[in-house]
């Protein structure tokens, strides 16, 4: 009797075992790729006619092209600590790529979308550029922030070369030593097929371009985790580093013979190089019948990036070259409209109709309530955030969509809001400004005189939405009066680490 007993908790707890594992192998597997410095007019489906970008195109006409996505700031770090953290600038743990020299990580009581899903049974992978984290910041990085495999940069410094001495395998460096000598400030040449022979690489066999690597990787990770065996559904989280300057590419492809600039044509080339990985993500998903069964989001990391990647000064810009702006006035690294409007794109064969344009208003932020909502995490179960889920939006459910009531970003000392059609701005402190962007696009024309009622609201919501930070100065603070702050809290002066 007893051996029977066993026999039937042995297959109780058997069967208990396969219905979770069917049931986590049920859930879709979850794809962000986040492109970095990619702009709004650089991809087809966005309106670029010279530059081919036929399978990100793929992802607009087979599934849903947004047009008010906003990323989580106007420059890298703090865009992706809101991707992660599921907060917008006021609350996210990093709000700057650094401050005198001091570059924050993550802490270990930060939760992440990766932590929200490897908990919900996920397969967790990120591969390319992290930049909330450097080695010297143990809790920051990848490892102990919920991904069980990275592959890539840690510091956003380092990932400014396509050829680095070394990267890092999880909390190990993968070194390169050939790569050593490689210059990525000096301009490359190219031979007559359009190959580049890298500054400073005598052999340019022996050149391997970062991009590539972490592409591979990713791809095998893909493969890894389909596999009968591994019933667990995953989330990969790509961060390539293309197209972000300085500017170089293993082969100029179908641009080499143009009659461009060469820095046009390197630009060109490395988003056609992007676009050409998005393919391959597509062809495998289908190759391991995966296709139906993930949900892929496509983004840039933040708003259009300005012209400082070109070399030569004296000829064409590479945005005037290719009109590659996006529709309202902003650059990266600025706090107008344009600094956070960012092109995104998502995909899912069976749940997101094909071929949709939507005007959903929505930001980083809010990706980690909607992989959490996919996954079925009970929002109970999530930690804070500022985000809403768009499923409802993704899946053709605008009834059931949660609508912000506004958006919020703060960067520089200056402070941003968009609520319905307006765009609010203030500098360090001063006068809220006010624009109509459906009028006015460029924001020429200050409204806050006229729409009083609005302006008091709006600076209502900056002053709630900031939290003070021990590392970057609040808005309208002087840098005195920050160090003031600081040292009465008995906070030492940040290290410089800016280069890990």
């Amino acid at each position: 009797m007893r051996r029977l007993t066993i026999l039937l908790l042995f297959f109780s707890a058997f069967s208990v075992l396969s219905v979770v594992a069917s049931q986590a192998a049920d859930r879709p597997n979850i794809i962000f790729i986040l492109s970095d410095d990619l702009g709004w007019g650089d991809l087809g489906c966005y309106g670029q006619r010279d530059i081919l970008t036929p399978n990100i195109d793929r992802l607009a006409a087979e599934g849903m092209r947004f047009t008010n996505a906003y990323a989580g700031n106007s420059v890298c770090a703090p865009s992706r600590s809101c991707l992660m953290q599921g907060l917008h600038p006021g609350h996210a743990r990093v709000r700057g790529n650094a401050y005198r020299g001091y570059r924050e990580g993550l802490f270990a009581d930060d939760t992440t979308v990766a932590e929200v899903l490897h908990q919900a049974g996920y397969a967790t992978g990120l591969f390319g550029k992290w930049g909330l984290g450097l080695s010297g910041q143990p809790d920051a990085v990848p490892t102990e922030q919920g991904f069980d495999e990275f592959f890539g940069y840690l510091n956003q410094r380092k990932a400014h070369s396509y050829y680095p001495a070394y990267l890092w395998e999880k909390k190990s460096r993968i070194e390169f030593p050939k790569h050593v000598g490689h210059d990525h400030k000096q301009q490359s040449l190219y031979d007559k097929a359009g190959r580049v022979r890298p500054h400073g690489i005598e052999n340019p066999n022996d050149a391997q371009y970062s991009f590539d690597l972490i592409h591979a990787r990713s791809l095998d990770f893909i493969r890894r985790h389909a596999k009968k065996d591994r019933p667990k559904p995953f989330f990969l989280y790509l961060a390539p580093t293309i197209p972000h300057g300085p500017l170089i590419v293993p082969e100029l492809g179908p641009y080499k013979d143009k009659d461009w600039t060469i820095g046009a044509k390197e630009w060109a080339g490395m988003v056609t190089r992007l676009d050409a990985a998005v393919g391959d993500v597509l062809a495998l998903l289908e190759e391991l019948d995966l296709d139906d069964n993930t949900l892929i989001l496509f983004a840039a990391d933040n708003g259009h990036c300005n012209d400082g990647y070109d070399r030569d000064k004296s000829v064409t810009t590479i945005s005037d070259h290719f009109n590659s702006y996006g529709p309202t006035r902003g650059l990266k690294g600025e706090s107008y409209d344009g600094a956070f409007r960012i092109p995104a794109l998502a995909r899912w064969p069976g749940k997101i109709s094909p071929g949709q344009v939507n005007d959903h208003l929505w930001a980083f932020w809010d990706f980690l309530p909607t992989a959490a909502e996919v996954a079925g995490v009970a929002p109970s179960d999530l930690p804070p955030t500022d985000g809403a889920s768009i499923l409802p939006s993704l899946i053709g459910k605008p009834a059931a969509q949660k609508q912000h009531e506004y958006l919020y970003w703060e960067y520089g000392g200056s402070q941003a809001i968009r609520t319905g059609k307006y765009f609010a701005h203030r500098t360090k402190g001063g006068a809220v400004e006010l624009y109509d962007l459906e009028k006015d696009p460029q924001q020429q024309t200050d409204l806050a005189a006229s729409r009083t009622d609005l302006a008091a609201k709006v600076l209502t919501w900056m002053n709630n939405s900031h939290t003070p930070s021990t590392v970057w100065p609040s808005p309208g603070e002087t840098p005195t009066e920050y160090q003031a702050r600081l040292k009465a809290a008995g906070i030492p002066p940040h290290p410089v680490n800016i280069d890990g």
